[in-house]
């Protein structure tokens, strides 16, 4: 016997405080891997009213002007004068305090522990080059899809990124023009079992003016912008979905009334704050890596990027409606420790079948990932900027963007082994 049930994901847009740091570290990354695609990047950063700060660990060659850079990614994203609620490209200050990338941690990546010279316990040494290149740090990472939506991702999370998009989408082309660049949406949806019935609530909280087409008086206000939002925001997103609001949704918009102050002046920001908005909303485990300013030797990011495309492919194939796949790895080595799958009762093979197959059907590691989808070269062939456009609405399921760890290009493989196996 089945039960309903609600799963909620949120989702931020590109004006929120956090957001606003990923996509300055990420900038960095781009602007690092535009002219050196060895460069090696973890640039963290931080803001809140009046101030910028930029820390980390970077060795490139790379010659960046990072004032003009960070200035640059906050004007785009609309922090300008008056919209700026008082934090402005202009004039904020803006501080770095950069480092090397230890040369401990250096050593380990440069030369994995496979094609080290062979030690007193017998560690035969690799001639394979992708064996050169070991994991930037220990840990362990995620990948998720489902049937659930078009783009494979959990119905929640890709409503909510769908919801903040449209918010950023009808600013900036002048459709509301009252809307400031700060926001959150939250989408809550019942379940029946594993399959979404409908829409329960919506929430969605936007900066804006203080005055809208002459109204200033908060309810007044409250209701025209939660007018504007239900037709030009919210509804056109679930053109595409199975499900739509009914008259039992719930609407809550701008729920706490005026939002005039947001952005780093209402409240600080960090880079990596976000990580369950960048990846599935929740709904699939997390294993706690954030991603922005990480080059890819950091395999929080790579693998990361690897196991969605494991998933991704496997649900395609029709291996699973549903797969969770687990990668780890050990700093300074490059083969992972371990690889798991979990299909949640949906696989047409046992699970552990399927983690074999893809021992067999794909190379997870560092190296591998990073030449399969071309990682260090990706800002170059995308005239310097790639990473930042991930770092605001999510990684994944992205169907506004060309990722390579989205493409099913191993799906005719996948089924392939999936037939041999029921003949067998």
């Amino acid at each position: 016997m089945t039960t309903n049930y609600l799963f909620t994901s949120e989702s931020v847009t590109e004006g929120h405080p956090d957001k606003v740091c990923d996509q300055i570290s990420d900038a960095i990354l781009d602007a690092m891997l535009s002219q050196d695609v060895k460069a090696r990047v973890a640039a963290e950063c931080a803001v809140s009213t009046g101030l910028v700060l930029v820390t980390g660990e970077i060795t490139s060659t790379a010659t960046v002007d990072f004032q003009e850079l960070i200035r640059s990614v906050i004007t785009e994203i609309g922090y300008t004068g008056e919209k700026g609620g008082g934090f402005d490209a202009m004039s904020c200050a803006i501080l770095t305090a950069i480092n090397k990338q230890s040369p401990d941690i250096a050593s380990g990546v440069d030369q994995a522990l496979e094609s080290r010279p062979a030690t007193a316990e017998g560690q035969a040494t690799s001639t394979d080059a992708a064996d050169e290149t070991g994991a930037g740090d220990q840990g362990m990472m995620f990948g998720f899809a489902c049937n659930e939506t078009p783009e494979m991702m959990p119905m929640p999370i890709s409503v909510a990124h769908r919801i903040a998009r449209r918010l950023s989408e009808v600013r900036k082309n002048g459709t509301l023009n009252y809307l400031r660049p700060d926001g959150k949406t939250q989408v809550s949806i019942e379940y029946n079992g594993t399959t979404p019935v409908r829409v329960d609530s919506i929430v969605v909280s936007t900066q804006h003016d203080p005055i809208v087409d002459g109204i200033e008086e908060n309810t007044k206000l409250q209701e025209r912008i939660a007018q504007d939002l239900k037709a030009y925001v919210i509804m056109p997103v679930f053109q595409d979905l199975s499900i739509k609001p009914d008259d039992q949704t719930r609407y809550l918009i701008n729920p706490s009334g005026r939002f005039v102050v947001g952005g780093p002046h209402g409240d600080a920001g960090l880079t990596g704050r976000k990580i369950i908005v960048d990846t599935y909303g929740g709904y699939s485990r997390h294993g706690g890596g954030a991603f922005s300013g990480k080059d890819p030797t950091k395999v929080d990011r790579s693998a990361a990027y690897a196991a969605r495309y494991v998933a991704k492919n496997i649900v395609a194939a029709g291996l699973a409606e549903r797969c969770e796949v687990q990668i780890a790895y050990a700093i300074g080595v490059a083969r992972p420790v371990s690889v798991n799958v979990t299909t949640f009762g949906t696989g047409k093979m046992p699970d552990h079948k399927i983690t074999e197959l893809i021992h067999s059907t794909f190379d997870l590691r560092p190296a591998a990932i990073i030449k399969t989808f071309k990682l260090n070269e990706l800002p170059k062939l995308n005239g310097g900027k790639f990473y930042r456009n991930v770092a605001a609405y999510g990684h994944f399921g992205r169907p506004d963007l060309n990722l390579p760890w989205e493409q099913l290009d191993r799906v005719e493989d996948l089924k392939k082994s999936l037939a041999k196996a029921a003949s067998a």
